[in-house]
């Protein structure tokens, strides 16, 4: 059994809360708010001590792991507490407010010689997985553009980060790792609308070192929820759909499979669709799994401190370029997107 304690009883918070409750050889050790009013019934409903001080939880419990799902302004903080108690540490994305911050969370976590996940829930979509096998097989041919929209309706909720933070991360990371390759460029727009002090839309275009145009759409704007993924290449286009788990492929008729990977198609035809059968999990169960089997293990996590701190400086980045009105590019991008000098 693993003793685990959460850290913030929120609306991401109360959903590991209830996963954490299903899961076999968990032992769910305490829970943590500062609000008083929500921990108490979670501490009656799951039978365990609730604190609202994290500083106390961690003093009194005997743990091995910790879920962090406070406000992004806090992970620092209570990541560091947990890490350099020896507790590994789950933190919901973005890793940290900051770069720096992020930074000293992985060498924090570096010393203790704990493990430090970042939650990427969608790296765990099913959807997203088959995808990535695909295309890990060769099957499209060479990528073209990947193309993320991420839209809905504004979460009250969030007030310490914008849209680009809090959500474009999450398309930023899953593009990076399907297309397998780096930024070379990225050019940005954003408009804030509803959000009273940060940006709740955005439209970027990224140009990854492979070749690789890249499209992102993510707001805070839209009433009805999109979470789509589609990835176009020699072969034709795959589309996943994040909240039906779904993955599809359009075929290119006139592709020629003997020479995919080395030159432009000579013509384009629509061709079958084809529809993947997909086994449907929820993803936060296959994240929270994934950590405890690091935990476990001794296993590098499957987003660690690293992959979630390159997710959080492109989202800077994106976020750079449409406060500048400029394309960002070349060294000026690889400096941003480096590893912080310790």
């Amino acid at each position: 059994m693993t003793r685990i304690a959460l850290v913030g009883l929120g609306a991401m918070g109360r959903n590991h809360l209830r996963v954490l409750g299903e899961l076999e050889n968990v032992e769910l050790a305490a829970v943590c708010d500062s609000d008083a009013a929500v921990v108490s019934p979670a501490s009656r409903k799951y039978h365990v001590p609730g604190y609202i001080s994290w500083v106390e939880m961690f003093e009194r419990e005997r743990l091995e792991a910790a879920i962090v799902a406070v406000p992004t302004r806090f992970h620092l903080e209570v990541g560091l507490a947990a890490l350099q108690r020896g507790i590994h540490v789950l933190i919901e994305k973005p890793i940290a407010a900051g770069v720096s911050e992020g930074q000293q969370l992985i060498e924090a976590a570096r010393r203790a010689e704990r493990v430090l996940a970042i939650g990427h829930i969608e790296r765990f979509n099913p959807a997203v997985q088959e995808l990535q096998r695909h295309l890990e097989a060769g099957e499209i041919g060479r990528v073209f553009q990947i193309h993320a929209r991420r839209q809905g309706p504004f979460p009250a909720r969030i007030r310490d980060v914008g849209v680009v933070i809090d959500l474009a991360t999450h398309d930023l990371d899953v593009m990076c790792q399907l297309v397998a390759s780096n930024l070379s460029r990225v050019f940005a727009e954003t408009e804030q609308r509803i959000h009273t002090e940060h940006e709740d839309l955005l439209n970027a275009l990224l140009k990854f070192e492979s070749g690789a145009l890249g499209v992102l759409q993510v707001n805070w704007l839209t009433p009805t929820k999109i979470r789509e993924l589609s990835v176009l290449g020699e072969r034709g286009m795959f589309v996943a759909n994040y909240l039906t788990q779904e993955l599809t492929f359009n075929r290119n008729a006139n592709a020629e499979p003997h020479t995919a990977g080395r030159g432009n198609p000579k013509s384009v035809a629509e061709g079958e669709m084809v529809s993947y059968p997909i086994a449907k999990a929820e993803p936060l169960r296959l994240e929270l799994e994934s950590f405890l089997k690091s935990v476990r293990s001794g296993g590098r996590p499957t987003v660690d401190g690293e992959a979630g701190l390159r997710a959080l400086q492109m989202a800077i980045a994106l976020v750079a370029s449409a406060a500048e009105g400029r394309a960002i590019a070349g060294d000026e991008l690889r400096g941003l997107l480096s590893p912080p000098q310790a």
